[in-house]
């Protein structure tokens, strides 16, 4: 039997869909208004196989800065380094955006800070920036756009408790609207480039305030809001809810960006198709993969299907991914910074456990770079190769064929 859910993030949904945090399917009896009238948005689009084109489109954020492939590569905190967004803009990447940046630290310049702030010439690049108090978040906006960044995006979404209680800032400002507004007129104010906001849905499920401050950013003269689908108090549990982001969607005229769980192609379509957003942002789905990006790209603004990287091409951006961190942090710490990326880089190969323990052990470079050689060349002799990438979307599917046979099951017993 299926059951209406009253969950506070199943309520509202425009279809009867699995609801993968609680475990059963909600039943939605009518579709609400807020659901239906973007849907000419997506109508008469053409679908090839898994993948449709034309589902993105260039977004204008004005003062001259246009995301021709609004694909964005999230902003993680000790992953999207300069090289790691450098690589990801030269594969393919629409908008890369640094590392979280504390504003404090920034104003009082802090080298390892400044060092995070820094951005290529291979634009558009945004900087983020964290904080409480609008003064500061200005005087910091205006030095990383003194140092090259193209956009400034700030940080209403981090869910961190050293951030969110113990700075009053990331996700804490959602629970502040008035602090909120006043912090993002200060930026807007500081700065003749573009202003972006990254969010959650909201603190938790009482309190789904991401429509109302995105209207909020909309009056402050923010350009462009991300949501990401889940609430502070999930962190990063349960499954980001891309159909919540509709709403946000039909409450500001600015461009809107989906986030969150978006690890293929097929989950950045369904992504789009369920949020009515203009773009999509990728964070963990990017780990070991800065082309994944490219790959979404392609798909959803030209629609052509590119493979993943055979294992002879994945070799050589791990070696090349590996020699920019080494020459931007130096050999030692580029040498333990790097190690988690060449461990997401060779997950699910083949003896990839025993390489990874092995080589983040080594303490030298050519060490290092000698194991990788090794490892890959040993994949490709065996002929291995990479199998389907888990996605959000065949786990739902997963679920809902699994509880479907539970119910089957129960009715004929």
């Amino acid at each position: 039997m299926l059951l209406q859910c009253t969950e506070p993030d199943c309520t509202g949904r425009q279809e009867r869909v699995f609801c993968l945090n609680h475990k059963h399917y909600c039943l939605i009896l009518q579709e609400p208004a807020w659901s239906r009238a973007p849907r000419a948005r997506l109508a008469g689009r053409r679908e090839t196989g898994f993948m449709s084109s034309q589902l993105l489109s260039p977004i204008d954020l004005g003062s001259g800065v246009v995301l021709q492939a609004p694909v964005i590569l999230a902003p993680m905190a000790g992953v999207t380094d300069l090289p790691f967004r450098k690589l990801a803009r030269r594969l393919g990447a629409g908008l890369v955006v640094s590392e979280m940046i504390a504003s404090w630290a920034m104003v009082r310049e802090n080298e390892n800070t400044l060092r995070m702030a820094e951005v290529a010439d291979d634009g558009p690049n945004s900087v983020q920036l964290a904080g409480c108090d609008p003064d500061a978040m200005g005087q910091a906006a205006r030095i990383a756009v003194d140092r090259g960044a193209d956009i400034i995006d700030i940080n209403f979404g981090c869910p961190v408790k050293k951030v969110a209680v113990g700075q009053l800032a990331g996700s804490a400002l959602m629970r502040d609207e008035v602090q909120a507004a006043r912090l993002l007129e200060g930026v807007v104010r500081a700065v003749d480039v573009p202003v972006t906001l990254k969010m959650r849905m909201g603190w938790d499920h009482d309190h789904l305030n991401a429509p109302r401050l995105a209207r909020i950013a909309q009056e402050s003269g923010i350009r462009m809001v991300t949501v990401h689908g889940r609430t502070r108090q999930q962190f990063y549990n349960g499954t980001a809810d891309w159909y919540f982001v509709r709403k946000v969607v039909d409450a500001v005229d600015l461009p809107v960006i989906v986030n969150g769980d978006i690890l293929t192609v097929e989950d950045a379509r369904v992504a789009l198709e369920r949020s009515g957003a203009r773009g999509v942002m990728i964070g963990r789905g990017c780990y070991g993969r800065p082309w994944f990006l490219a790959q979404v790209a392609r798909a959803l603004v030209d629609g052509v299907h590119v493979a993943e990287p055979d294992l002879a091409a994945e070799k050589a951006i791990v070696l090349e991914h590996y020699g920019m961190m080494i020459d931007h942090f130096g050999a030692h710490p580029g040498l333990r910074l790097a190690r988690k990326h060449v461990s997401w880089y060779s997950a699910g190969l083949p003896d990839s456990a025993g390489f990874r323990a092995a080589v983040n052990r080594v303490d030298t470079v050519d060490a290092a770079i000698g194991m990788i050689h090794e490892f890959y060349d040993r994949q490709i002799a065996a002929g291995n190769v990479r199998g389907p990438r888990p996605s959000t979307v065949e786990a739902e599917r997963a679920a809902a064929q699994t509880v479907t046979t539970q119910i089957a099951t129960a009715q004929a017993a």
